[in-house]
């Protein structure tokens, strides 16, 4: 990562830092309730942990989310309820249960990044050329900002 410009203050840092968390916490709460709605935020974190890493135990996806496992038992069982994940005991050790999306639940999430991408593209389309370009560059930044918590 590059190293902090010399000619920034911590104070204007921080001061940055609470405006962009303010902008990205309100534009993932809004495409979720454009995308996704009828489905928590927590539910939706947990199906695309499922998908990226699955199949997936419990104590896996706990791992993933920071969450205890009693948090994962309940979001698990949500999830399970709307017939969006499922469970398939180990072959080996039958304490042990691996979860993975259904046909459901991947028709959801491929649904949900359509609604998504349609949703940002609308607005995208209201902005000028250098909007875009600085938003590229942003999305580049935000990716190497958060590379290590790959």
């Amino acid at each position: 990562m590059a190293t902090r410009s010399p000619t920034i203050s911590r104070t204007e840092c921080a001061e940055l830092a609470s405006s962009l968390r303010v902008a990205v916490w309100r534009a993932a709460r809004r495409m979720r309730r454009e995308s996704a709605p009828g489905i928590s935020p927590t539910l939706h974190a947990a199906l695309f942990t499922i998908e990226s890493h699955g199949p997936i135990t419990a104590g896996q996806l706990a791992e993933h989310e920071q969450v205890r496992k009693p948090t994962v038992t309940r979001i698990l069982g949500a999830l399970v309820d709307e017939g969006l994940v499922e469970r398939a005991p180990d072959e080996v050790d039958r304490r042990i249960s691996w979860v993975q999306l259904t046909p459901a639940g991947r028709s959801f999430m491929r649904t949900f990044r359509r609604r998504t991408d349609r949703y940002l593209a609308r607005r995208l389309r209201m902005l000028d050329p250098d909007d875009l370009s600085t938003l590229e560059r942003a999305a580049d930044i935000l990716d190497l900002i958060t590379e290590h918590d790959r």
